[in-house]
């Protein structure tokens, strides 16, 4: 599951790691959730990439109500090619989602503790993602939105949870817009070595925001 994360880094620095020239205006974020704005790469219609803004929560092109949406922050590397909510988007509309770390909570005696997962390297990521564009039928709304992709947990992040965000630096990031179908069969191996550290519960509530919330609190795990 991700269903938390941060991206604080220069957008136009980060989109130009994954080919893409420009930025988009957004504030550094240390608590994104879902329903939230989110930056991505995609490939336009003119098929060149691109850095776009997608509201964080998969709407099917044939959805009757938006509000679905809600429930598709996460969609699962093993069904993904398969499920009628994702895969139109799977073969046609893949994205990646630009971030600096992602949240995770394990279960302790004194309850759910925040983690904050980060490459070991400290560099901006992105996860494996998908989007839509989808219109109503019967009004004027629309809404261009995405979802990331989760897989089983590596060695390493199975001490916080059984699943995992399928995060790709730069070659395999390249291999998913080009529409490789090997990566989320990979994802595992591919995903780099991570570092992770708790951090304050105030993370849990999604009106806090600012970079107290990735600062440590305890030890860091090792691994």
């Amino acid at each position: 599951m991700c269903g938390r994360f941060a991206f604080y880094s220069p957008s136009e620095a980060t989109a130009a790691l994954f080919g893409v020239t420009g930025a988009v205006d957004m504030k550094p974020r240390y608590n994104i959730a879902p329903t939230q704005m989110i930056a991505a790469v995609r490939v336009s219609a003119q098929e060149t990439r691109e850095l776009a803004m997608l509201r964080w929560g998969l709407v099917p092109f044939w959805a009757k109500d938006s509000s679905i949406g809600n429930r598709m922050i996460n969609a699962r590397a093993e069904t993904v090619a398969e499920k009628p909510s994702f895969r139109a988007a799977y073969r046609k509309r893949r994205c990646l989602v630009l971030a600096d770390g992602f949240y995770e909570w394990r279960k302790e005696p004194s309850g759910k503790k925040p983690y904050y997962i980060s490459l070991a390297s400290g560099a901006p990521f992105a996860f494996a993602g998908l989007w839509e564009d989808w219109h109503a039928k019967d009004s004027d709304e629309s809404v261009q939105s995405a979802t990331i992709i989760t897989t089983a947990a590596n060695k390493f992040m199975s001490n916080l949870h059984d699943r995992m965000p399928v995060v790709l630096e730069k070659d395999a990031g390249d291999r998913w817009l080009n529409g490789d179908e090997q990566v989320l069969s990979e994802a595992t191996e591919l995903i780099p070595r991570f570092r992770a550290w708790p951090v304050d519960r105030r993370v849990n509530n999604t009106s806090n925001e600012g970079a107290e919330l990735v600062e440590p609190v305890g030890e860091a795990l090792s691994g």
